[in-house]
């Protein structure tokens, strides 16, 4: 039998740097962007029924939409964020998803 030499192992460990953070703890938001084709009151009900807004919650949104063309509706999990963005598109919304900065 072969003797094998003694292994030397490193004293000091040295930890490689990297960034520990995690972008996994930033929610996701869903946005609803304005359209030519659907009207307000459309985009009103889809609210109140897609997320169970009151009037003036889903008013204020719409609104957001029509004047700055774009509102956050949503925001939680990626797998949230994906059925929403879903759910808003089956009701012929233009909404996408993206990691809050």
């Amino acid at each position: 039998m072969a003797r094998m030499p003694p292994s030397t192992a490193p004293v000091v460990v040295d930890r490689p740097d990297v960034d520990e953070s995690t972008s996994n703890d930033r929610p996701w938001i869903v946005l609803v962007w304005n359209d030519p084709i659907n009207l307000m009151s459309y985009v009103t009900f889809v609210f109140q029924k897609v997320f169970g807004y009151s009037l003036e919650k889903a008013t204020e949104l719409m609104l957001d939409v029509h004047h700055k063309g774009r509102a956050v509706v949503s925001s939680g999990a990626r797998e949230k964020a994906e059925i929403d963005v879903f759910r808003l598109h089956e009701h012929g919304l233009w909404a996408t998803m993206q990691q809050d900065t």
